[in-house]
């Protein structure tokens, strides 16, 4: 019974992977929308819903990787079924906010060149597909749960540990990736270069905390090959889920500047590319940080 609870929680954390690669491509889109040249020419409404889909989609990855953190953090690595539960609620959630952000994204890309009407018809309608494949259909053929036996407590093997860890790693990979590559290209635009010289410096601390994140998030395979010979031992799992915990503040630091940025293209002025940001970042820090912080210090007393 405990290695099938170790593979629903490797499950669960591949399913997780797999729905970050989707939130990654709008995430990217996001940041290399606001500097191209049509970008201006959007009415204000239409960049009031591209700031506020950018915000959606950076949420919805917070709520993709937060349940590996919790993972790192409050279970130390160990299959419980509150992290089921939490995985598999977090995604849930996720996914709402993946349909409003494509949704949203869809509306405002079409208005721009086949009007309003148009818009909001594919707009609103591929939202209701996404929200009826993703949410109706399932629950309709969701078959009665078969009683099982609940979850018990145990010591998670350790080899079984390293690759959830391993896995974790690549799920928070991709929410790196899909900044970084835009982030080098953006610099390049003449969009880029009409920025003010504040948010230049803004958009150069963001790709200096992305790559930090990267390079943190790369270090436990180099760790793994180079200084442990590839043997897995309790040393290189500690070593590698703080590396992984590491890599989860300039990620999100990261992301959040760079929204900074991209609003400021969008807004007249400053204020509502700042409060916007720091409300992201507030979410990014409580689900990353305080939240499992807490909950660990719930279970430890």
């Amino acid at each position: 019974m405990t290695g099938a609870d170790d593979k629903r929680v490797k499950t669960a954390l591949d399913e997780t992977r797999l729905l970050i690669l989707g939130a990654q491509i709008l995430l990217g889109f996001h940041l290399n929308a606001a500097f191209q040249r049509g970008f201006g020419d959007l009415p204000a409404l239409s960049k009031g819903l591209y700031v506020g889909s950018f915000a959606i989609m950076a949420v919805a990855i917070g709520l993709l990787i937060a349940p590996s953190l919790q993972h790192r953090l409050v279970e130390r690595g160990r299959a419980s079924a509150r992290l089921l539960a939490v995985t598999t609620h977090f995604a849930a959630m996720a996914l709402v906010l993946f349909a409003l952000g494509l949704a949203i994204d869809l509306s405002v890309v079409v208005a721009y060149r086949f009007g309003a009407t148009t818009a909001l018809f594919i707009g609103l309608g591929f939202g209701a597909l996404a929200v009826t494949l993703w949410y109706g259909t399932p629950r309709l053929l969701r078959k009665p749960r078969k009683e099982t036996p609940p979850m018990q407590d145990h010591r998670t093997p350790l080899d079984v540990r390293i690759e959830q860890m391993v896995t974790e790693a690549r799920v928070l990979i991709p929410g790196a990736q899909a900044l970084f590559g835009f982030q080098l290209a953006v610099m390049l635009t003449d969009a880029f270069g009409e920025l003010a010289e504040s948010a230049k410096i803004v958009h150069v601390i963001a790709l200096c905390c992305i790559v930090l994140a990267v390079i943190l998030l790369m270090a436990p395979a180099a760790f793994h090959r180079i200084a442990y010979d590839g043997e897995n031992t309790e040393a290189f799992y500690r070593l590698g889920s703080r590396l992984i915990v590491a890599a989860a503040l300039p990620l999100a630091l990261g992301i959040t500047l760079d929204l900074y940025v991209a609003a400021t293209r969008a807004f007249e002025t400053r204020l509502p590319a700042l409060l916007t940001a720091l409300a992201v970042g507030l979410v990014l820090l409580v689900l990353w940080g305080l939240q499992p912080l807490l909950l660990r210090a719930q279970r430890s007393s």
